[in-house]
């Protein structure tokens, strides 16, 4: 996670043509679980839309337009906000 002047860019790694949406927090890496196929931008478009309803602010992709390692910038949020909302979606792997 890196602050800038205009909030909180991401690391993200995209697994495409998934059975659901999820995302999850890995070793300090945010995995994301698309639908969609990687075809013409679809799993760009459903990360982009999926991460702003999620942080409830716009998100634009910086970085990795054709590759499975992106960075996202969510903007004008405070990286404390961000742990927060991925602390409160992910839970730990417990039997």
């Amino acid at each position: 996670m890196l602050k800038t002047a205009e909030g909180v860019v991401l690391e993200v790694y995209v697994k495409p043509n998934s059975k659901i949406f999820r995302v999850e927090l890995e070793d300090d890496e945010l995995v994301v679980s698309c639908c969609e196929a990687p075809v013409k931008g679809r799993v760009n478009r459903e990360l982009v839309k999926v991460l702003s309803r999620l942080f409830n602010r716009r998100v634009e992709l910086v970085s990795g337009f054709s590759s499975r390692h992106k960075r996202i910038l969510i903007i004008n949020i405070e990286a404390d906000e961000v742990n927060r909302i991925l602390a409160s979606i992910s839970t730990p792997d417990t039997p």
